[in-house]
């Protein structure tokens, strides 16, 4: 992709003065020329800014703040299943925090972390000077910190916070639910508002703002995947809010939407609820099919291969998704013509996923590949997250789905898809964009003991809980029979170790804030895009003038 410099360059080119500011304006297309290079300071700037690259900052650290208070509850959980046996936690406050911890990491680390990486890259990459409604792109993030306020402080409520799974299943959470369900009511719908408004913003950037010449088939694949993403989000999001609100009204003013005994069913509530959830798994990987995307290629000194296959499979993964609900709901009772819709559903989903992979592989074949940190992230993002899908047709087939269905075996599936998955890809970009972000590289030899301690100790966590759940052990238990006693002190040993290798991380980002070696505008050799093209750091605002894509 090429770019022609607006006339403003030649001027500037031309100026006496300009020669000891040319290297900062390597591309004028990318400096406000009018003023403003630097940011302005103090406290006001995060709570009034509607400039994209602080929004997204904000995005990025709240949902890093977040992954690590979804990481302290996921300990609490490890310690109590080290031994059998009740050790330190009550029953009842182990079942709050596998719910909260759950809805922290969807909704507060997984999906504000992409959100933030939209904000910062998106306008960046196609050549926008901002997203299409900053005022509305600061309360989207504003209202989120008070969705997770109320959610966590539930916790400190006479009867405890939320205690009945993340999926929060009626009747469970209509009847046998503490007094703070109210609570857990309006923080999820505060945080699917944010969604909303923030998939619209994304929407409209893309389809209004993008470069003269910037064709849809000129989109980077991150941006293709979000565009995806957003249309999937407000698809979905009102499905939840509808779900909560039953649960609400069921539980506070006598309706009966779940409960049996008024006429209602609830069973309804899965599939209204699933409804929403599976397109939920794929708000949060296609995203990250995009940061792949971009650096595979960068890494790799090739084109990404099939790219119009790989948008025509997003597309058709975001399709099927609406689908497939019901493999969540197998052991409900269904049809078995039912059964086997959702059954051959949930396999053909495996076929756009199988043209992504291969496309990824292809592209690395024979490129003359260089192993930085984000590429290291990014390949064991494909092996691992394969293995979650593989483990994902494991519990499509509908006899075998018997068995595996509420065991840890679903618990190592979705940890799979989403932590050595999204999370991963999440790190990748992080160390792919930092020199852009921050101006400086990051610490390589510490981003490599943040990798390795990462990739292994996620495998000593989780894939042995694949065995736990083939030899039966149910989730969400404080405890559990002496014959699991041994590979769930592995699986602790391995969750404490994941966790403590994200302090890692945080120190990497720091250090590489504070200062380091300088990054070059394009710190990586075969890196595409017009994010490339502006400084590092990125001014505060980019592409006053829009750069022309050839």
């Amino acid at each position: 992709m090429k770019t022609s410099k607006p006339e403003s360059l030649e001027a500037l080119k031309s100026a006496p003065a300009a020669d000891a500011d040319l290297s900062r304006a390597n591309s004028a297309v990318a400096v406000d020329e009018d003023h403003h290079h630097e940011a302005p300071s103090g406290i006001a700037r995060w709570i009034y800014s509607t400039n994209h690259k602080d929004i997204g900052t904000l995005y990025l650290w709240f949902s890093f703040i977040m992954f690590l208070t979804g990481g302290a509850m996921a300990m609490v959980i490890r310690a109590e299943l080290f031994q059998p046996g009740l050790q330190l936690v009550e029953p009842q406050f182990f079942n709050q925090m596998t719910t909260v911890h759950g809805l922290v990491m969807v909704f507060g680390a997984v999906m504000p972390a992409f959100t933030g990486l939209a904000n910062w890259m998106i306008p960046l990459m196609i050549g926008a000077p901002d997203m299409a409604l900053p005022r509305m792109n600061n309360l989207s993030f504003w209202i989120l910190p008070f969705a997770f306020l109320i959610l966590i402080s539930s916790l400190f409520t006479s009867g405890g916070g939320p205690d009945f799974g993340w999926t929060f299943y009626a009747p469970l959470s209509t009847q046998y639910s503490p007094d703070s369900t109210a609570l857990f009511v309006f923080s999820v719908h505060i945080m699917g508002i944010s969604s909303i408004m923030g998939a619209i913003n994304v929407i409209v950037t893309i389809v209004n703002m993008r470069a003269p010449g910037m064709t849809w088939f000129k989109m980077p694949m991150f941006v293709w995947t979000w565009l995806i993403t957003a249309f999937l989000l407000i698809a979905v999001m009102p499905v939840l809010a509808g779900a909560v609100t039953m649960v609400l009204t069921d539980k506070y003013f006598g309706t009966s939407f779940f409960d049996a005994a008024g006429g209602g069913d609830p069973v309804m509530f899965q599939h209204i609820f699933w409804f929403f959830g599976h397109p939920e798994v794929y708000i949060m990987i296609l995203p990250s099919f995009g940061i792949v995307s971009a650096i595979i290629p960068a890494f790799s000194g090739k084109k990404l291969f099939g790219y119009h296959s790989m948008v025509y499979a997003t597309c058709s993964i975001a399709l099927l998704s609406f689908l497939v609900w019901a493999h969540h709901m197998f052991t409900t009772g269904m049809p078995v013509f039912a059964e086997l819709f959702f059954m051959y559903c949930t396999m053909l989903i495996a076929v756009p996923t199988g043209v992504k992979v291969f496309n990824w592989v292809a592209t690395m074949w024979r490129g003359a590949m260089t192993f930085e940190t984000p590429m290291l992230f990014t390949i064991a993002f494909i092996i691992l997250f394969t293995i979650g899908g593989f483990s994902g047709l494991m519990l499509a087939i509908v006899p075998a789905d018997f068995q595996y269905h509420d065991t840890y075996f679903v618990v190592a599936h979705f940890h799979y898809v989403l932590v050595s998955g999204a999370v991963f890809s999440i790190m990748a970009a992080a160390y792919y964009w930092l020199p852009k972000w921050t101006g400086h590289m990051y610490d390589r030899k510490l981003s490599l003991w943040h990798f390795w301690c990462s990739v292994i100790s996620v495998n000593v966590l989780f894939f042995p809980m694949h065995f736990l759940g083939l030899a039966g052990m149910p989730r969400r238990i404080p405890d559990y029979a002496i014959q699991f006693a041994d590979v769930n002190q592995v699986v602790s040993i391995g969750g404490f170790a994941f966790g403590l290798s994200q302090l890692i991380f945080l120190a990497v980002v720091i250090k590489c804030i504070r200062g380091g070696q300088k990054a070059q505008d394009k710190p990586w050799e075969h890196a595409e895009g017009l994010e490339w093209t502006v400084p590092s750091p990125a001014p505060h605002h980019t592409f006053s003038t829009p750069p022309k894509v050839d």
